[in-house]
């Protein structure tokens, strides 16, 4: 017992303040009347709260994300991020009037940096009729450079259509599929008006080579995939103009600038439309989540503090007789503060590892097993998307703690010299 008080005589007087207070607070830890204490019950109950709250952060971030990636990603792969289209088409969602860029404009614009492609595409509306049923949609006819590969997530059965010259081949959603009783390998005949006045319509005859589905209830229901010269030839367009150009990008986020230089570049006749203000109501919506994700990181972290904040402030008032001890030596109330914060950083990080390993756990188990399910009516989506990168976890984690840290500090200063009141007994 004796050469232990030595010992701690000796780090008193030759250590630094940094490096005696983390001495200090290793002792605490690991002393027995500390593992018995009723301050080390509290601590278990802090931590177990801290865990639980860096859990639910994990949580709410890694869907809030997934959920916002999955529905723009979606609405760009059916739609475009920007649509290049005459101001008559803007608020349609078929296509009125022909444009066609000229060839020199095409490649401006795919030399952009942030465009990955650029697409001529056609919407047409039309009525699908198989030998039972029928149902209203819109048929979107493409080129033969159409990147079908962004499509793959979503094919659920068959293949891809081939669109050259004027192939009658398509790709239906399984919930139209299922509506027209349809499978892949059925024919059904597609109705086309072109006027009002037309008194009979045209009639194109059409095989089932695929089948998608998005879970997005506003393409499954209607948008069905062919030839774009299938649809010029019902038009009477030629075969260079189209109802529209889609823009897909690379990177989300430069969404509006890409969209004003692409503005500034096209005629004066054609507009250039984001895919944001076309789905405004959507994006408003997801935009939503950022608050609600706020508005449980900050929970969270008050509930993390007030829990440490209660175990050190119970383990500083057991060890009232030590921190007058340490005065007596000439310890400063800094010092003694930061014996404190070393302990609580030791008991939020435990707690920190815990609450990542549950977050992770839960994240992992979602992406691969997709156990979640969501009612796509709602939610867009039929399982519930989680998206998280290590840059975001480990930046969490850090503002987590200095946060955390920040607020401890104001309490303990405050018991700590309540306590240097305190005169020791002997």
């Amino acid at each position: 017992m004796a050469r232990n008080n030595t010992v701690f005589l000796i780090k008193f007087i030759l250590l630094k303040p940094f490096q005696l207070s983390f001495f200090i607070a290793q002792r605490l830890q690991s002393s027995q009347h500390y593992k018995h204490s009723v301050s080390a019950r509290i601590i278990k109950i802090a931590t177990v709260a801290v865990a639980l709250g860096i859990c639910m952060i994990l949580i709410a971030l890694a869907t809030g994300f997934g959920l916002q990636r999955e529905i723009e990603s979606k609405t760009a792969v059916f739609n475009g991020h920007l649509t290049i289209s005459t101001f008559e088409n803007n608020n349609s969602s078929v296509s009125l009037w022909p444009i066609a860029l000229e060839e020199t404009m095409e490649a401006s614009i795919q030399s952009l940096p942030n465009v990955l492609h650029l697409e001529g595409v056609t919407y047409k509306a039309g009525l699908f009729k198989s030998e039972t049923t029928f149902e209203g949609g819109v048929f979107k006819g493409v080129d033969t450079s159409y990147p079908w590969d962004i499509l793959d997530d979503y094919m659920r059965e068959g293949r891809f259509p081939e669109t050259a010259n004027q192939q009658r081949e398509v790709l239906l959603s399984q919930t139209l599929a299922s509506r027209l009783a349809l499978e892949v390998g059925d024919r059904f005949t597609i109705f086309f008006q072109n006027k009002a006045t037309q008194k009979i319509p045209s009639q194109r005859k059409v095989e089932v080579v695929g089948l998608y589905q998005s879970g997005f209830p506003e393409f499954d229901e209607s948008l069905i995939f062919g030839s774009k010269n299938l649809v010029n030839g019902v038009n009477k367009w030629t075969a260079d103009q189209v109802g529209s150009y889609e823009v897909i990008l690379e990177d989300y986020k430069t969404l509006s600038q890409t969209a004003d230089t692409i503005y500034e570049a096209v005629p004066s006749n054609l507009d250039v439309i984001a895919v944001t203000d076309r789905y405004a109501n959507i994006f408003q919506w997801i935009a939503l989540f950022d608050y609600n994700i706020l508005i449980i990181l900050i929970i969270m972290i008050v509930v993390g503090v007030i829990n440490m904040a209660t175990a050190l402030l119970v383990m500083i008032l057991e060890r009232s007789r030590m921190i007058g001890l340490l005065q007596t030596l000439g310890a400063s109330n800094r010092l003694i503060q930061t014996i404190f914060l070393w302990n609580g950083a030791k008991i939020f990080l435990r707690g920190l590892l815990w609450g990542n390993l549950l977050g992770l756990v839960f994240y992992f188990s979602q992406y691969y097993g997709e156990w979640i399910r969501l009612d796509p009516k709602t939610y867009f989506v039929e399982v519930a998307p989680v998206f998280l990168s290590a840059p975001q976890i480990i930046l969490l984690n850090l503002l987590v703690i200095g946060v955390s840290l920040f607020f401890l500090w104001f309490p303990v200063q405050i018991v700590i010299r309540s306590q240097a009141r305190k005169k020791i007994a002997f």
